[in-house]
This record gives C-alpha cells, structure tokens and sequence, in this order.
C-alpha cells in the first residue's frame, strides 16, 4: 500500500507542475500501468528466479527463450524464433497502426560465475558452471512485466501502437545485435527502449563514454615434432600466440589511454612433448569511438602477422563479435527519467539492507546502503571520457533506431561485475523489487510514446540533426562474417544435465530461495568449511 501512496502522491504533484517532455500520457493511464505492474508482482518474481536458475551462457539461451516467449504467447504476442539466423534470438510482437516501441534487455550469463543466491559468501552450485554475476536474469522479465501492463492500458483505452520484445542474446559476446540491425529486425522501429541492471535508476542523452569493442580470436599454425628429441622440425603455434601478446603488450604504451584490450589463450596446444601445430588466442579491442576501434583491431591483424612471420607460423582469424560505441536519444532520455522521477525508487526493507551489507562484509566491499534516490539525468558536459570501459552491443541498435539505455535498481552497490558476488542478490527480494519499479518506469514511458507523437519526432530529428552530425554507423562487421553460434556450445553440454536438477519449480514454491532451503535474510558471512 505504500508504494500505491507513493505513486499517488507523485502522480499529483506531476499534475501540477508537469513540463517538458515529461508526463505525456493522460495521468489516469499512467497510474493504470503502474498498479497492472503491480499485480504482476508474482510473475516478475517467478521471471526472475526461473532465468536465474537455467544459467545459460551466451549463444545457449534456449531454456529461457523457451520459458519466456510462452510467457509472451499466454499473454497475446506473437513470437518469431530463430532471428537473423540465431537460433535462441526471438521478437515477439502486438498492436496495430500507431508508432512501433521496441522493448530490449539481455538475457546470457558469464561464463564460471555460478552462485547459490541469497548466499552471502562464494558458493557455486555447478562449480565451474555459468552463473548470473552480470545480473541479465532481470531485464527480460522487466519488459515483459512493462509490455503487459502497456497493453492492457492501450486496449482499455483504445490507443494505437504496437509492441516488439527482443532478448540480448549473447552480450556477454558481443555476439547478437550488430547481426539484429544487419538482418533489418528494427526495420520500421520508432524507439527502442533498453534496460541494463545495476544498483540504481540512472539514464543519460548524447555520448556516455562507453566504448566500441571488437572480438576477434587468432588461430596460428605451425607444424608438430617431437619437443624433446628434435625441437627444430616443428613450428610452435604457440610461440606465435605468446610472440603476440608480448609484442600487443610492448605496444600498449603507444595506444590512446582510453583503450582497453583484453585477452584469453582459448588452445595452448595438447601436451608440453608435442610442438603445438595449432594454438589460438581470444582478444577484446574497445576504442572510445568507431575509428578508434577499428585502428585497434587493424594492430592487433598487423602484429599477429608480425608474431606469424617471426615464429615461421601462419594466422588466421575469426571475429567472434562486435559492438559500436554506444549514443543515447535527448528526447527519450527526458521523456524516461520524468518517469524514473515518478516512481522513484524501490522501498528496500531492513532485511534488503542487511543482506546487501551482508554481502559487502563479506567480500571485503564498500559498506554502501542499497540506494534511496535515483540518480541524476547525465549529458555530455557530465560525462568523463575513459573512465568507463565496459562495453554494451545495444550501441549497434542506437545507430539503426533512436535508442534510450537505462539501469534499474536490481543489484547492491559496490560490487564487481562480473563476478560471482554480483549473482548473490538476483535471485532475492531486491532482484524483484528493483524489476518491478523499472517495469514501471517502462510502460509509463511506452504510454508516453504511443500517446505523444512530437516526443517520437523529436528522437527522430535529435537522432538525425546531431547524433549523425559527425559521426556515421561504421562497424567492422563484414558479409562474410556471421554470429559465432558455437560458441559455449561444448560447455553446456557437459553441464546443463546438472544445471537442470536446480532449475526453479514455481508450482511447488514460492520462490526459488525456498526451492534451495535458503532463508532471507541470509547473513552467514563465514562461509562454512
């Protein structure tokens, strides 16, 4: 009931002194859309769990496609699998005439992160398993909870418009997006609306700073013989994949600072006695703009050459990803954070706070409160170039269709991403809370949007006056190049069969802490020996 009041009291200031692009939709519809979320409360919650507990890696998602485009098919939309030649990639579609709203979030886990949620200290439930430590669990369900509601209202109230859900699939890879805009999936798109999870409500417009990024693997080749007897009749591939990394390292110091590269040997050969006749590395280049990026992948392709030539090898390569530097639209930007400013953030109770500093405790963390106040709406005069280097594939999506990206309130603060700690709480009550309040934030700005035309208009015009003022869609990507599908194809299948006995059971229990006999707040922070 508090956050009805809430919601009631917000509704009734914005009514008296509503401006901008804020408040667009009738207010009445508005506060439909948020209480329709809330009486979805329990299947954002079941959302959340389940996705949590199928623990699929990039490329690999077809437990949950398969879990929530029924959901979507229960509920009116129509679903179209296997897009832009990604098996586990799916739209599902509603609505007629009216402006088309595109509604994204990921859905892949990292790879080695598996972890008991509502735990405090590192236990995985599949050692070596993936696991949700990026927290992709939440997004999906977020929308859909958004897109029923928005629905729901639009056909009470008769307005037109249609709705298109899309699944992130492979983020983690980079693998899937740049492949959606070449295969035309946001043909017809006005907006595209994206959340990611974090630890508060925070949105921006212009260039965030968040980089571009190639992922590409080198294969080198040599020739094998016996290491110990005659060395010199072989050809180490290998050599040629350290020669690299050695020679990428000495460059490193002549590279703008802003510029991260990152690698992982993928095949250091079989056994140390044979001169490896095949060995590969994996890189990550991220430049802060697209030139940027694609002169860092053009010197990583001349010193594998370089590390070819001097080992007497051959190189090929593979790219295995891609992701354009990320650009947000001014007029959804505003439009979105109205909304973010309406429903505010969750009401986190004590037992939400104790587990977050549980966590913190326990991993030797910043003790940080889980937020009260959403952040502040950035722009290009607030934003510091270089410091963010983490990279998101729904830039690609920005230069097709005026995008908006968002973060909702889902994780606790201060942790590290990517990492096993960062899945404690995404299965917990401040998972659910934090998708509901963005689901909220969502279909009060699809109503926006279906409602406004000049808020469309003006993404439109922002999006073509300045964002392409100086800057072009340039990615890397070829017509030879197609989505890395074998990728995490090998590791499920030795590990979803004991993934599958902790999938989450909704028809037996209330939530997937009681499936694992785990009581919230959890606050054990000495891990048991």
């Amino acid at each position: 009931m508090r956050a009805v009041r809430q919601l009631i009291t917000a509704f009734a200031a914005l009514a008296l002194g509503a401006s901008g692009a804020s408040a667009q939709a009738p207010l009445t519809a508005k506060r439909q859309a948020a209480e329709k979320v809330d009486a979805q409360a329990k299947l954002v919650q079941e959302m959340v769990d389940s996705v949590f507990s199928f623990s699929e890696p990039g490329f690999q998602e077809y437990r949950t496609m398969a879990y929530l485009t029924g959901i979507l098919e229960k509920n009116g939309f129509t679903v179209t699998r296997g897009i832009a030649g990604i098996p586990t990639a799916w739209t599902a579609t509603w609505g007629d005439g009216g402006p088309l709203i595109a509604l994204g979030s990921d859905v892949d886990c990292p790879t080695g992160l598996s972890q008991y949620p509502g735990v405090p200290t590192l236990k995985p439930m599949v050692e070596g398993a993936p696991g949700h430590g990026e927290g992709h669990n939440s997004g999906v369900p977020l929308m859909i909870a958004a897109a029923i509601a928005a629905r729901q209202v639009m056909i009470e109230k008769n307005i037109p418009g249609r709705l298109m859900l899309w699944p992130g699939v492979a983020e983690e890879l980079l693998g899937a997006k740049a492949y959606y805009v070449r295969a035309g999936v946001f043909k017809g798109v006005d907006a595209v609306i994206f959340g990611h999870v974090g630890n508060e409500f925070a949105t921006g417009w212009g260039d965030p700073g968040r980089p571009g990024v190639v992922s590409v693997e080198y294969t080198f080749h040599g020739k094998t013989a016996h290491a110990g007897a005659m060395p010199w009749e072989g050809l180490s591939a290998l050599d040629g994949v350290e020669l690299m990394d050695v020679a990428w390292n000495f460059r490193r110091e002549h590279l703008p600072p802003a510029h991260r590269s990152h690698s992982v040997i993928t095949n250091g050969g079989g056994q140390p006695n044979v001169v490896p006749a095949v060995a590969s590395v994996w890189y990550y280049f991220r430049g802060q703009s697209f030139d940027g990026t694609r002169k860092l992948f053009e010197v990583g392709n001349a010193i594998s050459q370089g590390a070819a030539m001097a080992t007497g090898t051959t190189v090929t390569r593979q790219l295995l990803g891609y992701a354009a530097p990320n650009y947000n639209n001014k007029a959804l930007a505003e439009t979105l954070y109205a909304n973010m400013k309406i429903v505010g953030m969750p009401k986190w109770s004590a037992d939400d706070q104790a587990f977050a500093r549980a966590v913190q405790q326990a991993n030797d963390r910043n003790l940080l409160p889980l937020r009260s106040e959403i952040g502040a709406l950035t722009t290009p005069d607030t934003v510091e170039f270089g410091a963010n280097g983490s990279s998101d594939d729904i830039g690609d999506v920005m230069w097709a269709v005026p995008t908006i990206r968002f973060t909702y309130p889902a994780n606790i603060p201060g942790l590290i991403g990517h990492n096993a700690i960062s899945a404690m709480a995404m299965a917990t009550p401040i998972a659910h809370k934090g998708a509901v309040a963005g689901a909220k934030v969502v279909a009060m700005t699809v109503l926006d949007l279906m409602t406004t035309p000049r808020i469309v208009a003006a993404a439109r015009d922002f999006q073509q006056r300045v964002q392409f003022k100086d800057r072009n869609y340039d990615p890397v990507l070829t017509p030879q190049d197609n989505p890395a599908l074998h990728l995490n194809r090998e590791l499920m299948e030795q590990l979803r069969p004991q993934l599958e006995k902790f999938y989450y059971d909704p028809a037996r229990y209330p939530t997937y802490l009681d499936q694992l006999g785990i009581k919230y707040p959890n606050l054990e922070t000495d891990p048991k020996p």
